[in-house]
């Protein structure tokens, strides 16, 4: 059953019920210190782990590295929001530095595309976040499929999903993104050799695909339920994940950083409480691959013109 957008009217009826949450919008830069530490950290475990057999630094990858790089990608969601620094151009030179571990260059298009999932939520030819028609119909409900879909979540997201849209992906800040990350890569293995490369591309590729931080992509807008769209995880993993699981809270008040999403739903449980969420990344990544009813087709499409064919 298709729905009108919740989350503009949400957003308003909350901070009339509770205006007080005003005081929680705004930049939080202490993000900048996570930044610099974790890209530190990954290029450290790179530079250590290289000369190791390949089931050590791939254990590594899929275990420490994952985890690094799905922090840093949920802080270069916060630049693409304005908030680490109060200035945009602070803000997105804080995720080229964010990006450098990452190998491919993405954190300015994610910035681009992002917002333009907040603006146009359910729309196939505006918000990436959406899978396409012939995306939804191939990987069906087989188990395998679904399994090889979200194990190549950064094809999916980096080539598959960009051709579908009516955005145009190239400007200044995606050629600099391209330029700096290219730099960076030929100088690691200028002066490194080829290991450290293949461990922080597995830790990217793991960090959004087969992995229990994957489940994120399910998590946040397949609508198990005809009432609800969007969905908030409140497990532990939000503490190595910088709260990228108050999903709600943070659609409804786009303003309010990472380290202040859990004080939002403090404030106003009468917003949140009724709403169903989830406790386990894991146990919603098993419940994807092993549910046939649990398909691509579970998300709520409002318009664009690739609705007819879904």
């Amino acid at each position: 059953m298709l729905h009108p957008e919740p989350h503009a009217g949400r957003g308003r009826q909350l901070l009339l019920a509770h205006p007080e949450i005003r005081a929680l919008a705004g930049p939080d830069p202490t993000s900048v210190v996570w930044v610099v530490l974790l890209v530190a950290l990954q290029g450290a475990l790179a530079l250590l782990v290289a000369g190791r057999p390949w089931y050590i630094w791939l254990a590594c990858a899929y275990i420490v590295g994952a985890t690094i790089d799905h922090a840093l990608w949920v802080l270069i969601h916060e630049c693409s929001h304005n908030l680490i620094v109060r200035w945009r151009t602070g803000n997105r030179l804080i995720a080229l530095l964010a990006n450098l571990p990452m190998v491919i260059p993405a954190a300015l298009s994610f910035c681009k595309y992002h917002l333009l999932h907040h603006r146009h939520m359910g729309d196939l030819d505006l918000d990436a976040g959406v899978p396409g028609p012939l995306e939804s119909r191939l990987v069906g409900r087989s188990g395998m499929m679904k399994a090889a879909w979200i194990a190549g979540f950064v094809l999916v997201m980096g080539i598959v999903r960009p051709r579908r849209l009516a955005v145009r992906l190239l400007d200044g800040w995606t050629v600099a993104n391209f330029v700096v990350q290219t730099a960076a890569m030929v100088t690691l293995v200028w002066f490194t050799g080829l290991r450290p490369l293949w461990y922080l591309l597995a830790s990217s590729v793991f960090a959004i695909g087969l992995h229990p931080l994957g489940a994120r992509w399910i998590q946040e807008h397949f609508a198990l339920r005809d009432d609800q769209e969007t969905y908030s995880y409140y497990g532990p993993l939000n503490k190595l994940s910088f709260n990228v699981g108050y999903h709600n809270e943070h659609h409804d008040i786009v303003t309010v950083p990472w380290s202040r999403l859990p004080a939002v739903r403090r404030a106003a449980p009468e917003f949140y409480d009724h709403l169903a969420s989830y406790s386990s990344w894991t146990r919603l990544l098993l419940r994807f691959l092993t549910d046939r009813s649990l398909t691509l087709f579970k998300y709520v499409v409002r318009g664009g013109a690739a609705q007819a064919a879904r």
